[in-house]
């Protein structure tokens, strides 16, 4: 599968291909772990498809970010803060720094609207 097919796809369609990709590398790990597989270069292709739908979700969910309403933002902070611990930590961890972040320049870009909106005072 090639990545502008992925690309055209709506988000629901990606979601439905990695279930499928993963299923299927997993029916072929199976195979090859009772030696009935006939093509083992089938389970590199299938872990390339896989790594290629996730990047395209990653994608799509960074490029959402900066529209996302600070409500949102400040929940998925809250959510990823709950799972900082076990399996992916790593990868919460810098989603919580790029979350933050966000938070942060937002909060600066707030501060300096709020500060040139201000009057500035007489003598």
């Amino acid at each position: 599968m090639k990545s502008k097919e992925i690309t055209g796809m709506s988000d629901e369609q990606v979601a439905m291909t990695l279930a499928d990709t993963e299923k299927h590398l997993f029916q072929l790990r199976f195979q090859s772990a009772t030696d009935r597989l006939e093509t083992p270069s089938e389970i590199k292709k299938a872990k390339k498809d896989i790594a290629r739908i996730k990047t395209v979700q990653r994608q799509r969910q960074l490029a959402k970010l900066p529209v996302a309403p600070d409500e949102q933002i400040a929940k998925s902070i809250a959510d990823l803060e709950q799972k900082v611990e076990g399996p992916g930590k790593r990868r919460i961890k810098r989603s919580l720094v790029r979350l933050g972040a966000e938070k942060a320049a937002r909060e600066a870009k707030l501060a300096k609207t709020a500060k040139t909106a201000q009057p500035a005072k007489g003598k």
